[in-house]
């Protein structure tokens, strides 16, 4: 398994930000890094990757080569199978090839049939060089305005040239006709790791949801408004029917109110309601429905959890199950409101 010292960490900063990486920077680099390490989940196995045709031990080789545009490239999962445990229901792939139009194939471990899809890159856990003098009189970010922390892994790769940005940990995110798998990867030891959930929280309180769901909730992560912990927790609500602090406390190994303060971060910024009566937080999954304005705010009045009627929620809760949401049938294509019967019995025509 390839692992990048924090020396060799330096070095691509220094390729990045030439000159604006100072001690300052230096320091800082050392710190992020240090704290990723510390909390760095279980690895499932190592991953070869190749660019363009060429096989590179990280993708640090790529970023810090401008002449190196991220055409094409092959994600391939090297690891034994008998490393995977049972819970990792999403390491479910011997390699993914990514396209430069930004489509991909995953192709399964078991042999079956290639299947097509969308592939976005969220880049997780990261770095910005800041030097001290831009630091000093409050600059943006690097000096830079992030556009976005999501996008294609060409655009990704562009990012963290442009930007100055140094990733440690990377979500590879591919959207399939029903469902979207998450990947993510730790380039620092180019690595898959193991879901967060795997162990801590029950199969059985998981839900699919749709790709069109995932997509709007992956775009508004990738604003980069929400903390580390916000993000996962937010993710992990996405993908439940509801979790109290205590339940994500035990999926992330945090201490409680340090995960309870994320989950009122999520309240305050519409994305999550509370029920004070039974402790769960649930997501508001009409946050992430695709809109024509993505930079529009969340509406400014929250919504009572107990007064979760509306015909925007309705809509919003069909279309991230894929089912009437009055009596739990699977909708037909289009995913109208209600199924044909309870659209009859309260006169829908």
């Amino acid at each position: 398994m390839t692992t990048v010292s924090s020396g060799e960490l330096e070095a691509v900063a220094r390729r990045l930000a030439g000159e604006r990486f100072d001690g300052y920077a230096a320091r800082g680099l050392a710190r992020a890094y240090e704290e990723y390490v510390g909390r760095r989940r279980r690895a499932v196995g190592p991953l070869g990757l190749t660019v363009n045709g060429r096989s590179y031990p990280s993708l640090y080789s790529v970023i810090v080569d401008p002449e190196v545009p991220f055409s094409q490239g092959e994600l391939r999962f090297e690891g034994s199978p008998s490393s995977v445990r049972a819970d990792d229901a999403s390491v479910a792939f011997e390699r993914i090839t990514l396209a430069e139009d930004g489509s991909a194939e995953l192709h399964a471990r078991d042999g079956g049939p290639a299947r097509r899809a969308i592939a976005r890159v969220l880049l997780r856990e990261h770095y910005v060089v800041r030097p001290q003098a831009e630091d000093a009189r409050g600059a943006g970010i690097g000096g830079v305005r992030l556009p976005s922390l999501f996008g294609t892994v060409g655009e990704g790769v562009e990012l963290c040239r442009s930007a100055r940005l140094v990733p440690f940990e990377i979500a590879l995110l591919l959207y399939l006709p029903e469902e979207r798998a998450r990947y993510e990867v730790d380039l620092v030891h180019m690595a898959l790791l193991a879901d967060p959930r795997s162990g801590r929280l029950a199969a059985g309180r998981r839900v699919r949801r749709t790709s069109r769901l995932a997509w709007g909730l992956d775009r508004r992560i990738g604003r980069g408004y929400l903390s580390l912990l916000a993000a996962r927790c937010l993710e992990v609500l996405v993908e439940s029917n509801g979790l109290t602090s205590i339940d994500l406390a035990h999926v992330f190994g945090g201490v409680r109110e340090i995960v309870d303060s994320a989950l009122q971060a999520l309240v305050q910024q519409r994305y999550a309601v509370f029920d004070p009566r039974t402790g769960i937080y649930r997501a508001r999954m009409e946050a992430f429905l695709p809109s024509a304005d993505l930079a529009a705010e969340p509406p400014a009045a929250p919504v009572r959890p107990e007064l979760r009627t509306s015909v925007q929620e309705l809509i919003a809760a069909a279309d991230a199950r894929a089912t009437c949401p009055l009596c739990g049938k699977p909708l037909p294509e289009g995913h109208p409101l209600l199924c044909d019967d309870c659209a009859t019995k309260v006169g829908i025509p």
